[in-house]
């Protein structure tokens, strides 16, 4: 392939609206025209904005950003407001990934960087602006596609899915029985169109595809495109870069170990590709330094939530990391040196043990990712034409000299946080929430007279009642009231049943899962439960 450019790579480009009137029937989605480049009607305040810095503020302000607020990052239903939720977690890896974008247009790479860009000031100020905005904007986002309690609730669903095959997957005897002969056969006819595509999309439910859908349909849908983010901060956001069926868990291309993309984003996938000059496998430059933003900052925060929990100390912390890179990694050895040194003063304080702890694990959160965004960024400076010319395939940390401090922190990380009884009892809890959800939603979805007409009268009080409680944005997406122009009706019927289902699912934070399965489990009793 052609090497990478600057230009294509920073497109401003966004989907344009859909043509309203008689024209558009016969269009057919896909083949609006892009309107033609003229003088801006929009305010002085979006003119003076780059395209990326109003990507963040999108992304600032959507819904889904502030639900993140009640999504577990490492401990489900923290009443510790001190303790890293999703939300939390996106705002530090933003502002990581942000820094990373200033040391790349202040720093020895912009030389290079503007070679790609037309030889005028303002092309380069706007690139200035735009790169560090970009990284901010996929920082902020990438987790926005996360269900609630965190990895437990992927697993979730597709513990969900796995159990209930026998009946999504094929024509069940309830649904024989409600339909009859001829409607029993018109949902066979659409469950042949579902091919193994469709099914793994849901076998293999990724947070990080359902980030994608999220911005690109779920919010706004007034007209079926979403945030309409610019096509180069929807590429950066793509850290996964193939459909459910070429994923590969341990593939040499980090970028294809994930599902980054569902059947129904592909469309918008390719023209994406197309802008931006990406092809398939190929990721955008800047996300491997959003993906290393994001390991940096779990590795270390993660650690320090398990000292403000109380459940280690941070001399826990510093034997772990001595009794195991400490000679061996320089890196290592430095960080620990001047920590140690760092801290000397906290430690004649006349302080509790937990406050002294506190303020020796900010000492340390400073000055590890200090050194590990410092290492990133010459690995990116010295890998940068193996990335435009799209053959970097590893992780940026896993190249660094930071990834040795970065796996022993993040196995400290999986022994005394993550595996922590209190963690495991919730995410345990949680885990059987969604299940049970899944199994109450999919009945206000399925259960109705018509079933190639979504809106059709559901057929029992319960279905009728769960299907009410199910979010008015995700059920226009499904009834196709989007104006888009079809899209979403080319896929098979009961793709676009499951994906309304885990549309909802994946867009409820903890407690509200908690509470509506309460909710709906008390009606699911008597002759409503049959």
């Amino acid at each position: 392939m052609a090497a990478l450019n600057w230009t294509k790579l920073l497109s401003e480009t966004r989907l344009p609206s859909p043509k309203v009137g008689p024209e558009s029937a016969e269009a057919g989605p896909g083949s609006e025209e892009r309107p033609a480049d003229g003088p801006s009607s929009e305010p002085p305040v979006v003119q003076h904005r780059t395209a990326a810095e109003r990507d963040h503020d999108r992304i600032l302000f959507a819904t889904p950003t502030r639900r993140l607020g009640d999504k577990t990052q490492v401990f489900p239903l923290e009443r510790n407001e001190s303790v890293c939720t999703r939300l939390t977690h996106s705002h530090e890896v933003s502002n990581l990934a942000r820094s990373c974008g200033t040391s790349l247009v202040y720093g020895p790479l912009w030389s290079r960087i503007k070679e790609d860009l037309p030889n005028t000031d303002a092309a380069h100020d706007n690139a200035r602006r735009s790169i560090p905005a970009m990284l901010a904007a996929v920082g902020l986002a990438h987790d926005i596609g996360n269900p609630p309690f965190g990895h437990q609730g992927e697993s979730a669903i597709r513990q969900w899915v796995f159990d209930n095959e026998s009946r999504i997957f094929k024509v069940s005897k309830k649904e024989r029985k409600r339909l009859g002969g001829e409607g029993t056969k018109e949902i066979q006819k659409d469950l042949d169109l579902l091919d193994s595509r469709h099914k793994t999309d849901f076998r293999k439910f990724e947070g990080n595809a359902q980030s994608l859908r999220t911005v690109s349909r779920l919010q706004v849908v007034k007209d079926g495109r979403g945030l309409n983010l610019s096509f180069g901060t929807l590429a950066a956001l793509m850290k996964y870069t193939v459909g459910s069926t070429d994923a590969v868990k341990k593939d040499k291309n980090a970028s294809r170990r994930k599902v980054g993309i569902y059947a129904s984003e592909e469309r918008l996938a390719n023209e994406v590709r197309q802008e931006t000059g990406l092809a398939a496998g190929v990721r955008h430059p800047l996300t491997f330094l959003m993906e290393a933003c994001d390991d940096i900052a779990y590795s270390i925060v993660d650690a320090e939530d398990a000292v403000k929990k109380g459940i280690v100390s941070f001399a826990d912390l510093m034997a772990w990391i001595k009794a195991h890179e400490f000679r061996s990694d320089r890196v290592v050895a430095e960080l620990v040196g001047d920590v140690e040194k760092d801290c000397v003063f906290p430690a004649k304080l006349a302080l509790p043990p937990s406050e002294r702890d506190d303020v020796s694990m900010q000492i340390f959160r400073t000055r590890a990712m200090g050194v590990m965004i410092g290492a990133v960024l010459t690995r990116f400076e010295a890998g940068y034409d193996e990335i435009m010319d799209g053959k970097f395939e590893a992780p940026l940390v896993d190249a660094s000299d930071a990834f040795k401090l970065c796996e022993v922190l993040k196995e400290f990380d999986r022994l005394y946080a993550y595996r922590n009884r209190q963690v495991l009892e919730i995410e345990l809890r949680g885990f059987n929430t969604l299940h049970g959800l899944m199994t109450l939603l999919w009945r206000g979805i399925t259960e109705r007279e018509k079933f190639f007409d979504p809106a059709s009268e559901r057929t029992s009080p319960f279905a009728r009642y769960a299907y009410g409680r199910i979010s008015e944005n995700y059920k226009r997406v499904f009834e196709g009231r989007t104006g888009e122009g079809g899209c979403n009706e080319t896929l098979p019927m009961r793709y676009r049943e499951l994906q309304l289902l885990t549309d909802m699912v994946a867009g409820m934070t903890d407690q509200y899962a908690m509470d509506m399965y309460k909710e709906l489990s008390e009606f699911h009793v008597g002759a409503s439960a049959h």
